[in-house]
């Protein structure tokens, strides 16, 4: 008898070390305290394969800080590691003239660099071109809204990074206007900032696979296994 309460007791502990699964389980049962241990250690690997993705984000943001150094220092690019990936931005005049949308030449060479990194650092990631004005309606230049220019100047920045090597299946290209402003209209140099273009490298999402195993475990009783499902939703 005191065999078989230590066998339940053992099972109970085993169950509270475990972490992965989204039913109830019993103490003492081996194919349960199994099943734990197998989702725990998917759940496992899956932290590791993130933050591996993570780190070549961040490799990637050093490499660029170090091949642009000379743009970001005359403050015609910034970079910034955000929730929704790695942004570079660039200032419109940097790479356009006033009203216009095709590349000056000169800002060939710093998207030539941009390509570069994405080839070397995070070719299998999505990336995202957004164009973006200050509110200043258009004039004489012919588009119908800032909304056809900022969209023909992402066009046209996606084309240039398609050119130097990265895959245009990743790419997709957005005109945001002046309806996503990052500073006020009310002064030059806030327009200034909202004429820009940003190259988003993208995060990786999670499949329907993985989504499938933190819903699992989201809804086991195991307390450990609901906490290291709640760590892994940062990387939706």
């Amino acid at each position: 008898m005191r065999g078989l309460i230590t066998k339940v007791l053992l099972g109970a502990v085993l169950i509270s070390l475990g972490s992965g699964c989204g039913v109830n389980f019993y103490a003492g049962r081996p194919s349960d305290i199994e099943k734990i241990r197998q989702l725990s250690a998917e759940l496992d690997r899956l932290r590791m394969q993130k933050e591996a993705e993570a780190q070549q984000l961040r490799e990637a943001q050093q490499l660029l800080q170090k091949r642009l150094q000379k743009e970001i220092s005359e403050k015609q690019v910034k970079l910034e590691m955000a929730e929704r990936g790695l942004v570079i931005t660039f200032v419109s005049e940097v790479l356009f003239d006033s009203g216009k949308a095709v590349l000056r030449p000169e800002a060939k060479e710093s998207l030539e660099k941009v390509a570069g990194v994405i080839r070397e650092k995070v070719s299998d990631r999505d990336i995202g071109v957004e164009g973006h004005t200050d509110n200043e309606p258009i004039k004489v230049s012919g588009w119908k809204s800032n909304w056809e220019l900022s969209t023909s100047r992402a066009t046209s920045v996606l084309h240039a990074l398609e050119a130097h090597g990265v895959n245009p299946r990743l790419l997709v290209a957005t005109g945001y206007g002046e309806y996503r402003p990052v500073a006020s209209n009310d002064a030059a140099e806030g327009r200034q900032k909202n004429r820009r273009v940003e190259i988003v490298i993208l995060p990786k999402k999670l499949t329907p696979a993985e989504e499938e195993l933190l819903r699992r475990a989201k809804r086991s009783s195991e307390p450990g296994l609901a906490e290291k499902a709640r760590e892994l939703e940062e990387f939706k």
